[in-house]
């Protein structure tokens, strides 16, 4: 008998992400709105003060975020983040990411992801989530009519 597992959820979310695959990013443990990714920080990732760029960051913060928040299944985007910098990072810095979600709520939920080398907080991340409806299998996009109240479409 021959058997085939799923990936789940957030396993399938990165194995699509070719912008954090591309920068090493490992999924190291996931479940139901929690994710934990690593990074090493490449000579490529640092800015002229010779400091991880915070983009590098944010993407890191950004991937976890996104295996939380898709891991109850629904597509679910990005509907807003913001990150604080507590500390600098350097090249040959293994940062790792970890998402928890704190509440959801219709089709929106909050995550919080901190960012540490080792014990130090690097960086606090907050995402703000957004499930999508009618949305295809592996899509992103919004399949439904999006209407504004007191107007009307023709289908």
């Amino acid at each position: 008998m021959i058997r085939t597992t799923q990936p789940s959820p957030a396993q399938a979310i990165l194995a699509k992400d070719e912008a954090s695959r591309g920068l090493g990013i490992e999924l190291l443990e996931h479940g139901p709105g929690t994710a934990t990714l690593r990074m090493t920080v490449t000579p490529a990732m640092v800015n002229g003060h010779r400091i991880t760029h915070g983009g590098y960051v944010f993407l890191l913060a950004d991937t976890a975020f996104a295996c939380a928040c898709n891991s109850h299944g629904p597509v679910t985007v990005a509907a807003g983040a913001d990150i604080t910098f507590v500390a600098p990072a350097y090249e040959g810095d293994v940062l790792v990411a970890t998402a928890e979600e704190r509440t959801r709520f219709g089709r929106s939920g909050i995550y919080d992801v901190s960012v540490r080398r080792g014990e130090e907080v690097i960086a606090e991340f907050r995402g703000r989530s957004r499930s999508l409806t009618g949305t295809a299998p592996g899509s992103t996009r919004d399949t439904t009519a999006h209407r504004t109240p007191g107007t009307t479409t023709k289908e």
